[in-house]
């Protein structure tokens, strides 16, 4: 069997031709992060012989996560990378396999669904359960690499905890750091909220509540030149535009810096045969993890972009599970 698909690779078109007989799995997860292993769990146990195909990030976000102190079953609190590998040994130990690689490509046309992982091997599956998730977006600063994990977060109700009572910055001009800064506000002594432009883009709810939260300051105009510290976040140095082309350099102590700038879906490979929304995030049937197409499922954080929680996306991975159990008895 011969398998084609075409890349767009800058702007030239690049045939590749996979050769070789496809392997055929009753039911194939996509993404390893807390939705995928949960899935992966609920379908072994009902017999589906799952395979997860990890993905570029094994584990997903929290992997980069140091303390998870909201996850269920974990009373004094467990490292992101402790809490994943636990998911993982629970999947295998009912049967699932956890294979390394990045799903490619897909031909979702016609049943069975064909998938290729790394570009070389083809899988044809009976069933599917995307679990890719969502990436945060960061703001491209070396140390805001540094310090991932010491002091920078992209999810306040995971980590707001760890800065009660201290400062902390947050980045963005739109809803969502609108709604970090105010979640912030009742945990820390005072939050700073970093707004490129001379407005904020969010609605007028949200800067209401901004507005009239005392212990918010908001800073307009002011981009983030680097975040400093040594082991963790100490402070930042931030650039306040007074008109072209002067400059003013403001340094601000803090214990803490989120980003909310946004996040990116994982969903870019899958967007001819699904259905998405203006952001990229796959749309479900209301109540269920069903997508427009039989057989198809989507669960975490590739189809929430309002919780965007480990124990959220565990419990859709779950309901991936039981839907695609469903599917196959009726059959």
């Amino acid at each position: 069997m011969s398998f084609f698909k075409s890349l767009n690779v800058e702007e030239e078109k690049k045939e590749v031709k996979i050769e070789g007989e496809a392997e055929k799995i009753k039911c194939l997860i996509i993404g390893s992060g807390p939705a995928g292993y949960t899935a992966a769990i609920y379908a072994a146990r009902a017999n589906l012989s799952p395979v997860i195909i990890q993905g570029q990030e094994a584990g997903g976000q929290l992997t980069t996560t140091t303390e998870v102190d909201n996850f269920p079953g974990y009373p004094q609190g467990v490292t992101g990378p402790v809490l994943m590998e636990d998911l993982k040994a629970q999947a295998e130990r009912f049967g699932t396999e956890v294979r390394w690689g990045e799903v490619t490509s897909v031909d979702f046309s016609q049943k069975p669904y064909k998938l290729v992982i790394d570009e070389k091997k083809i899988i044809e599956a009976q069933t599917v359960i995307i679990a890719t998730g969502a990436t945060a977006k960061y703001l491209g600063l070396e140390s805001e690499e540094k310090f991932k994990g010491g002091g920078v977060s992209a999810c306040a109700t995971c980590d707001g905890f760890f800065y009660k009572g201290k400062t902390v910055a947050v980045v963005g001009g739109g809803d969502t750091a609108a709604e970090e800064a105010t979640y912030l506000a009742g945990i820390a002594g005072k939050v700073y909220l970093i707004i490129r432009k001379s407005y904020m883009r969010a609605s007028k709810a949200m800067i209401a509540r901004v507005e009239n939260t005392a212990n918010i300051e908001v800073l307009y105009e002011h981009n983030t030149k680097e975040i400093t510290g040594t082991n963790v976040v100490t402070g930042a140095t931030l650039i306040k535009k007074k008109g072209t082309p002067e400059e003013e350099e403001v340094k601000i102590e803090i214990d803490g810096f989120f980003v909310a700038i946004g996040h990116r879906p994982n969903s870019m490979v899958f967007k001819d045969y699904l259905e998405t929304d203006e952001v990229g995030y796959i749309k479900t049937i209301p109540g269920s993890s069903k997508t427009k197409l039989p057989g198809i499922f989507a669960a975490g954080d590739i189809q929430d972009d309002t919780y965007r929680q480990a124990i959220t996306a565990a419990g859709s991975g779950c309901k991936a599970a039981i839907d695609a159990e469903k599917y196959l008895s009726e059959l």
